[in-house]
């Protein structure tokens, strides 16, 4: 319009320029109708663009309500994720259950919470191990106090077992490798069980092992020492969660040594287990930084053998079945 009265003059008499037409999309828009390929991926950038300004608008209208109501502002609603989502398992395990207790009490690992054991480790592989699979068992004999690596060439696992029950090792565990990547993980509580078996993942050495969280300065020494670190066990909430929990404590000694600020975490979420080894450095009283020490891995729960390793007359306690069991995404067994 020549007079002014449309957006383009109102631009022109304030002396800027014309502001941009913002693009509204209906309620019943699709871009899946839009035929051209170009044109469809343009329109979806631009109806995301749209979508992320008004979540970002709604956030800040909520953001100005609260701080105007001040102290009656109410409480902050918790995001929906899976794992709060979970669907109620029945075998969750309650500290203050007396049958817990009692089954802590009397299961396989009883002697080493009650001090009797004093854990002692060894750490096989599978027949003729590559050097990757070498290197990661080196390593991670540096994470497990008092644990020893030995290499089998052909020695069945129903040999090695009695020679480590009359050597006093309370804990064997087998690393297993396909296509010279570690694979599999194998870890039988001795003398009597269980036996679990583990599928391993995401696999990194030390070596290859640069990530470091809260950056606030970097350490040169990143070799892990001697003391026995700290063990945290996260969301092992299920009766065999609780079991499987047990399992990786009896790996390490009673009493940690914080002098050396080390942490061995085991992180259960959605049913895969998440392994890191780390150091915190205190710069100062508020400032803590955590060096990865590595190696780090990823294992998923396969199954649970009653007894030391049997592959074919074993008792299984637990096995997980694909097809059967992964019905729903908010479904847990740890």
């Amino acid at each position: 319009a020549g007079d002014g009265s449309g957006p383009v003059g109102a631009a022109a008499e304030g002396g800027g320029l014309p502001a941009p037409e913002r693009v509204l999309f209906p309620p019943t828009f699709s871009v899946s109708e839009i035929k051209n390929k170009q044109r469809r991926h343009f329109m979806f950038l631009r109806w995301k663009q749209q979508q992320r300004k008004e979540k970002l608008a709604a956030k800040k209208k909520r953001r100005k309500e609260r701080e105007a109501l001040g102290d009656k502002a109410p409480p902050k609603a918790v995001p929906k994720t899976i794992e709060n989502q979970r669907v109620y398992d029945e075998t969750t395990v309650d500290p203050n259950d007396e049958e817990v207790a009692f089954d802590e009490a009397t299961d396989e690992f009883a002697p080493y919470f009650n001090r009797q054991t004093v854990p002692k480790i060894l750490i096989t592989t599978s027949d003729r191990p590559r050097g990757r699979t070498v290197r990661f068992c080196e390593q991670l004999s540096t994470v497990i106090p008092n644990s020893h690596v030995y290499y089998r060439r052909g020695l069945a696992l129903k040999r090695i077992i009695p020679q480590c029950i009359a050597r006093d090792f309370t804990d064997l565990i087998v690393i297993n490798e396909d296509r010279k990547i570690p694979n599999g993980l194998v870890l039988s509580h001795l003398p009597d069980g269980p036996t679990a078996h583990f599928r391993m993942s995401s696999v990194r050495l030390l070596c290859s092992s640069h990530s470091y969280l809260l950056l606030s300065f970097q350490r040169t020494g990143k070799e892990p020492t001697e003391h026995v670190p700290e063990v945290i066990l996260n969301n092992f909430t299920t009766r065999l969660g609780h079991s499987v929990g047990r399992m990786f404590a009896s790996l390490f000694p009673h009493d940690p040594q914080f002098i050396g600020r080390q942490v061995a975490t085991f992180h259960n979420q959605r049913d895969y287990i998440f392994f890191r080894f780390h150091r915190y450095i205190f710069k100062s009283e508020k400032k803590v930084g955590i060096q990865e020490l590595g190696p780090r891995f990823t294992l998923k729960l396969r199954s649970l053998q009653k007894g030391t390793f049997d592959s074919k007359f074993g008792e299984y306690e637990w096995i997980h079945k694909r097809r059967e069991m992964d019905t729903s995404r908010r479904k847990f067994h740890l």
